[in-house]
């Protein structure tokens, strides 16, 4: 009797390391989401804006539909806005809307700190996990002409940051948006490269 019911136990103890085996095994091959699964990321949905257009100089109309997903509380400001840049060149940097996120944040980050506004579009956002937003954006690039040195690098980006408004000496207000580091917040912007007609 006491044999049989060491069989049973056994045989249960058998199963149960089996079950714990290919629950580890499952576990193993889901692994964690990807980052671009677990930040919050901004994606184009539509512009009258291709990736690599040549747009003349002069002022440009641009649109773009843009949608923000969420994977934590975030507020600030989302911008799309033309950059133009004197040391930042297309060939030194991944931008497209289906480029590698993660690589092409962190280009952003630096076409951000190395060069200077065209025009620009903003508006105020505050999100949560799982929030997808859509956002319309419309405004007029100030397109440098052909070999001017801001023109070195002309970018199209979609991005997130704090906005501080301020009172200029006229009276007016003006925004000032400090973009959120893509690390530091789990952000990923997104945009595209773009050059000077002719």
């Amino acid at each position: 009797m006491a044999s049989r019911r060491r069989r049973v136990t056994g045989a249960g103890s058998g199963r149960a390391l089996l079950l714990l085996l290919a629950a580890s095994l499952l576990g193993g091959c889901l692994g964690k989401p990807e980052i671009e699964d677990r930040w919050t990321r901004v994606d184009v949905l539509a512009s009258n804006i291709t990736p690599n257009q040549s747009l003349p100089s002069g002022s440009t109309p641009i649109t773009v539909s843009a949608a923000i997903t969420y994977r934590k509380i975030l507020t600030g400001f989302a911008v799309a806005e033309l950059r133009g840049s004197s040391s930042v060149t297309p060939a030194a940097v991944q931008l497209d809307p289906n480029a590698n996120r993660v690589r092409m944040a962190q280009d952003i980050d630096g076409i951000l700190a190395n060069s200077v506004t065209l025009g620009r579009a903003t508006r105020a956002v505050t999100g949560w996990d799982h929030l997808v937003q859509r956002i319309d954006f419309s405004f007029n690039g100030a397109v440098p002409a052909r070999g001017d040195a801001s023109a070195t690098g002309l970018f199209l980006v979609c991005y997130l940051g704090q906005g501080t408004e301020i009172r200029l000496g006229n009276g007016t207000d003006s925004l000032i948006v400090t973009p959120f580091g893509s690390t530091q917040y789990e952000v990923l912007p997104v945009g595209m490269e773009l050059g000077v007609a002719p």
